[in-house]
């Protein structure tokens, strides 16, 4: 059984998306599963944060087990001043902090991500810059979701692609709800 108090919600209080958060971007790179901690401690110290989680299912002992885990492992992103960064810092929970220099194009990516989670999308890691035709969902419930559609074990997924980590999150769809971006 998931417990809602072991999960940080994936936006803090207040904040209905990505895109209501101001100030800098920053991607905290967490030491290994701190990253609900340090997302735990954002909350507190009141900096906005995004931490994607998707639920996974293990079998262990006969039994279903059922977790929240981060879609980019050992990421956490937030927002703010220089405070914001500091109050990461002191966490004691992160390696090292990554200023985002395309705000605009970054927050457009973790749209999509949050768009895709919101739609009740199976989202998985894709490790990989991806190359592929650039294409748009135009229909469905991840209507307007944008990616690099790639083949993946003969099925094909749509890459949401995060820039600044070099890799992004597999969502299988059905081609025929796609349309090239031109």
């Amino acid at each position: 059984m998931l417990r809602l108090e072991d999960n940080p919600p994936m936006l803090p209080d207040g904040i209905s998306g990505v895109a209501d958060l101001a100030g800098d971007w920053w991607v905290a790179h967490a030491k290994p599963r701190c990253e609900k901690a340090l997302a735990f401690g954002l909350r507190v110290d009141g900096v906005g944060y995004y931490l994607p989680l998707i639920t996974k299912v293990a079998v262990s002992g006969g039994r279903k087990r059922r977790s929240m885990i981060p879609v980019f492992t050992s990421y956490v992103f937030f927002c703010g001043g220089p405070e914001a960064r500091v109050s990461a810092l002191q966490t004691n929970r992160v390696v090292r902090v990554i200023p985002v220099k395309e705000r605009d194009q970054f927050v457009r990516e973790l749209q999509a991500v949050e768009a895709a989670l919101a739609a009740d999308g199976q989202l998985d890691l894709y490790p990989f810059a991806v190359t592929g035709r650039r294409c748009r969902v135009r229909s469905g419930a991840f209507e307007g979701i944008e990616g690099t559609i790639v083949r993946r074990d003969d099925r094909p997924v749509l890459v949401l692609q995060v820039s600044i980590l070099g890799c992004g999150a597999a969502l299988e769809i059905e081609p025929s709800l796609l349309e090239p971006i031109e």
